[in-house]
């Protein structure tokens, strides 16, 4: 079972928080350093807590959030996957109402991202996603979901190909969501028409695929050469290997890659290997960290922190902290920022102290809101 980290309320200065955040950028972190607060636009659950399985409480929410933020994430969009009408309504009711009474919620969740079910049902691309929830896409389903949310649905991963889709882009952005591609078997037309109409990210790129395409006609190609898009990369050698990561982020940039995790309940958790819940499915985390559905070839999430993804680009790739931070806070809350309310008001409330460690940097405390995080490093 995971402990509840304490959570006190602090009387630090957040101005001089805020001017040390500011200066993270130009630091060499050779011992420690303080950074505004990252940011997962894709977070299935953690710390064996599951966003997409109701009922939530307020209290398995706050174990999550609080774990999350000592992986130096204190801002997230919980993620729905594919499921039943019903399930994803229900579960959006029950999410928001664990936000509303939790401490940490009103600080850290900054709406929610829904994957799916408008995605590509053929083998491969449709991952461990249910195709049976998948269809024509639905504007009344996000109205409905969103209704649910409180309005507060940020961001929404569909495959452009699928019928409908390029007609639903620009509904949504009209409704200040983000809209990303995943899970797609689109050309290149379809993905060029996607951002036409409003699309500006990919899910997980590199995933969501199957193992034999054509060596150069695929998404993963089309996704990558296209300019207008941003990407979210799964940085832990697992989703996709070090040299193909290498080569996605050259491709994208700096300025347009994000790090995101896709964890699930079994990141966090202290049982390093066993079965877990995804919804209304039910996945299995190997000693290995990789995640799966049970006797499936299929990942299903992550259960990689995103203080080891931070470490894992410094370590193998030579990026800069201030690198880093472009991935994980300045280019989502880009994605994020074509919304009316000013969410880089409600980040910048979060802070992040790291320290210079073994095993590389790693987060000493957390600042969310008027809450202070911490624990001790061994």
């Amino acid at each position: 079972m995971v402990h509840m980290p304490q959570i006190a309320p602090h009387n630090a200065d957040l101005a001089l928080l805020q001017k040390q955040a500011e200066q993270a950028c130009a630091a060499s972190v050779d011992e420690a350093v303080l950074s505004y607060g990252l940011i997962d636009l894709q977070v299935n659950g953690f710390a064996g807590v599951d966003f997409n399985r109701a009922p939530i409480t307020a209290e398995q929410l706050d174990l999550a959030l609080a774990q999350l933020a000592l992986t130096g994430v204190t801002s997230v969009l919980p993620t729905l996957i594919t499921g039943a009408d019903e399930h994803l309504e229900q579960t959006l009711v029950a999410l928001e109402q664990a936000v509303n009474q939790s401490k940490l919620g009103p600080h850290m969740v900054l709406g929610y991202h829904i994957e799916g079910p408008f995605l590509s049902p053929q083998d491969g691309f449709s991952g461990a996603h249910n195709a049976n929830h998948m269809g024509p896409a639905r504007i009344a389903l996000y109205e409905r979901l969103q209704m649910a949310a409180n309005g507060k649905i940020k961001l929404v991963t569909v495959a452009p190909e699928v019928t409908g889709v390029l007609t639903l882009i620009p509904q949504l952005v009209a409704q200040n969501i983000c809209v990303s591609l995943g899970h797609t078997a689109a050309n290149g037309k379809q993905v060029s028409d996607a951002a036409s109409a409003g699309a500006m990210l990919c899910t997980h790129l590199g995933n969501g695929l199957p193992q034999q395409m054509h060596k150069t006609e695929n998404p993963l190609f089309w996704q990558l050469a296209e300019d207008r898009l941003f990407a979210m990369f799964i940085a832990d050698g697992i989703h996709v290997t070090k040299s193909a990561l290498q080569t996605m982020l050259r491709a994208k940039g700096v300025e347009r890659s994000i790090l995101s995790t896709d964890a699930v309940s079994a990141a966090g958790a202290e049982m390093p290997t066993g079965l877990y819940t995804l919804g209304e499915a039910e996945v299995e985390r190997d000693a290995g960290g990789t995640v799966r559905i049970p006797g499936s070839k299929y990942l299903a999430g992550s259960s990689t922190t995103m203080d080891q993804m931070v470490r894992n680009v410094m370590d193998w790739y030579g990026y800069s902290f201030a690198n880093v931070l472009t991935m994980t806070r300045t280019n989502p809350l880009k994605v994020l920022g074509k919304q009316p309310e000013n969410l880089s008001s409600k980040t910048e409330q979060n802070f992040v102290e790291w320290q210079r460690h073994s095993t590389g940097l790693a987060v000493k405390r957390a600042y969310v809101g008027p809450y202070k995080i911490e624990r001790e490093l061994s």
